[in-house]
């Protein structure tokens, strides 16, 4: 995809720059005199699917919290169309359109389904009383939640508790969700949910970052791979392309490893 108009139908700000393309370029992450991330560089488009994988201790996971903002970055830059974030924290990231989806359970537990996805919608001071109601309707059809609504968040599925988290990270209309092991903790009818929901969002023209131990999974529902070793970006590509790269199967899936 090129860095044209912006056709994002729920983009807001009007004044920002056409965000097409969420940029990591040459991150470092040093640990005292160690570089756990050596300038690692990918690149995420709006309405494309992405993983971020890797093995345990490779330097994935501090990757993608730089991109989110949870840790700082020691040398590189994250860009947004052709505004720079990297010296953005977190909240910042979020107002600019970088919506983020923990591993950990964010929902609010004692709050109804319907109440944790209005109090991020009660935010948007760009919406009345009347359209926030609709975006509420909009969003707890789309993601099935209709029999749940005035459920308790800490009495739902966690597959439910999943697409609430999703609808919620949505209400805050974001161009790009970073999803951290969005498979973990839910059963197998629940990640073909999952896989639903990263397609919704896919065809809502948002960008979908994954990082995820489940490799069979975020393969299956991505267009295009990073591979990270030893706090480097080892392979890219088509998610065959990667499981027919000898180096990753040498470092990361093995031999045998297939979809």
């Amino acid at each position: 995809m090129s860095d044209n108009k912006n056709t994002n139908p729920l983009a807001t700000n009007n004044n920002a720059a056409p965000a097409t393309r969420l940029s990591m370029q040459n991150l470092g992450k040093r640990y005292g005199k160690r570089w756990v991330v050596k300038d690692v560089s990918f690149s995420v488009e709006q309405g494309q699917v992405v993983g971020l994988l890797g093995p345990n201790g490779a330097g994935k996971t501090t990757s993608f919290y730089m991109v989110v903002g949870l840790v700082n970055m020691d040398k590189g830059r994250v860009t947004l169309g052709k505004m720079d974030l990297s010296k953005y924290a977190m909240h910042e990231r979020a107002r600019a359109g970088i919506g983020y989806l923990p591993q950990e359970a964010s929902i609010f537990r004692k709050l109804s389904i319907e109440d944790n996805i209005l109090a991020i919608l009660e935010t948007r001071k760009e919406l009345n009383k009347s359209e926030q109601k609709q975006e509420l309707e909009k969003l707890i059809g789309e993601f099935h939640l209709e029999h749940v609504r005035k459920s308790l968040g800490m009495s739902v599925s966690g597959g439910e508790r999943r697409r609430c988290e999703i609808a919620r990270a949505l209400a805050a209309d974001p161009k790009f969700i970073l999803l951290d092991e969005p498979f973990a903790g839910v059963d197998p009818i629940s990640v073909g949910d999952i896989k639903d929901v990263i397609l919704t969002l896919k065809n809502r023209g948002i960008g979908v970052l994954i990082t995820d131990h489940n490799v069979r999974d975020t393969l299956a529902i991505c267009e295009k791979a990073y591979i990270v070793s030893e706090g480097a970006i080892i392979a890219e590509g088509t998610s065959s392309e990667v499981l027919e790269n000898e180096l990753v199967k040498a470092v990361y899936l093995g031999k045998d490893f297939h979809v």
